[in-house]
């Protein structure tokens, strides 16, 4: 019994050698990575053991030799416990990376959520508000001079088409958002495909007043879905017409390298301020806090501020990116899409 107390003091004497100084270290190291912290607990858990053995082995007069084949075995296994330690540390800091980014982006989602409901209601019960008033001058026959009627006929139509426009837009969003949308994958012509977008567009660029210009050749074959990647043209081209002035000028532009194909829509915007930049192809941003309804020149709505963050998520369902860059005069939309071989 004597000895058993002997041993186990002497274990006990050399465990807190090494542990009471390495707690202290754990301590004072708390706010480092934790690679580093599961390291020094494997080195404190080795060392705290040797020295446990050590400290037996000089009461116990344990000879030299087997000594030496002792510290053998715990050295080799101290060194690949430490070389796991260090490979599990770097999993779990890398983990915990990972899950704090997907914590931030359901965070940052969930605001965008938020605020997309809010801007979305806003501008529903606004342009149904005016309906509803104008329905009812209409029916209780308060307005009655044809020229009047008229324009309510009018106001009316251009509201309808603003309100189809955005749940239209909301609806595209949500098949992306929820990954329920399916893509016809196909060799593409983007030449075809900007050409019909900017022959559509072409009227609401005469409207305006804005000059819209194609190239006519260099234009790559992609890999794409052609209903999808006609919608990101139009929107940009939409996008690019109603924030350049009169007298401005929209160009279509694109080609291939070595990344893949690509598409850039050039317009006379003046430039975006440097802080909205990574904020463009945001839900609901529209540049600006008003939400006032915007009524384009060809009658139709300005949108709910969805249009760019619909390209964004058809070209990254395309496999492409998309983004943009200040330019002279004004900014430059790039698009991204994998190249036909």
């Amino acid at each position: 019994m004597k000895d058993v107390v002997s041993v186990f003091l002497l274990a006990l004497l050399g465990t807190l050698i090494v542990a009471v100084p390495g707690w202290g270290l754990l301590r004072l190291w708390r706010g480092r990575s934790i690679t580093l912290h599961i390291c020094v607990l494997i080195a404190i858990s080795v060392l705290s053991t040797l020295a446990a053995v050590i400290a037996v082995a000089r009461g116990m007069f344990v000879s030299s030799h087997d000594l030496h084949v002792l510290f053998i075995v715990l050295g080799l296994a101290g060194a690949v416990t430490i070389a796991e330690g260090l490979w599990l540390g770097r999993r779990l800091a890398a983990d915990a990376m990972w899950a704090e980014e997907m914590r931030l982006r359901e965070r940052q989602m969930e605001a965008s959520r938020r605020e997309l409901v809010a801007w979305v209601s806003h501008d529903l019960r606004t342009p149904l508000a005016g309906l509803r008033a104008m329905a009812e001058a209409l029916e209780d026959g308060v307005v009655t001079d044809p020229e009047t009627v008229a324009d309510y006929h009018r106001r009316i139509r251009v509201e309808t088409d603003r309100m189809a426009s955005l749940v239209d837009d909301l609806f595209e969003l949500s098949r992306i958002n929820a990954g329920a949308l399916r893509l016809s994958l196909a060799s593409v012509s983007l030449g075809d495909v900007v050409s019909d977008a900017v022959a559509s567009a072409a009227p609401v660029a005469a409207a305006n007043g804005v000059r819209l210009v194609a190239a006519e050749k260099g234009w790559p074959t992609v890999i794409g879905s052609e209903p999808e990647l006609s919608r990101v043209v139009a929107n940009l081209l939409r996008n690019a017409i109603r924030h350049t002035p009169s007298d401005g000028a929209v160009t279509v532009t694109g080609g291939r390298d070595p990344e893949g194909g690509w598409l850039a829509v050039t317009d006379g915007c003046g430039g975006i301020p440097e802080a909205d930049l990574p904020r463009v192809f945001d839900v609901a941003f529209r540049g600006h806090s008003a939400r006032t309804p915007e009524v384009e020149s060809d009658g139709r709505g300005a949108g709910g501020g969805l249009g760019l963050a619909i390209v964004r998520g058809l070209v990254e369902a395309h496999r492409g990116e998309v983004g943009v860059t200040n330019v002279d005069g004004g900014c430059q939309f790039v698009v991204r899409l994998p190249a036909a071989t």
